[in-house]
């Protein structure tokens, strides 16, 4: 997930602290939870699709991928790491 970006910030989404966890059950069936960084965000509707994709071509034993597209805890710039804070000029 680390080279998924959301177009609009120079950042990659896990950096950005979008993803707010990934759960793998026995049967290798991956479940994503994540947000955006807001709800009028432009890549709503291909941004998780595309996340889906990746892990379906990246993760060989993945049965299933899901992407769920969460809104509490809203995002705020708190949840992004240290090093995308510096890339983004904000430490």
């Amino acid at each position: 997930l680390k080279t998924c970006y959301d177009p609009e910030i120079p950042v990659d989404i896990y950096a950005l602290g979008l993803i707010y966890g990934i759960q793998v059950n026995e049967e290798q069936a991956v479940d994503v939870t994540m947000t955006l960084t807001s709800p009028m965000c432009p890549v709503a509707g291909s941004l998780p699709p595309e996340i889906q994709h990746k892990i379906e071509g990246e993760v060989e034993r993945a049965s299933e991928v899901k992407v769920e597209v969460i809104w509490d805890p809203p995002w705020n710039t708190d949840m992004m790491s240290e090093a995308a804070k510096l890339e983004l000029g904000m430490m």
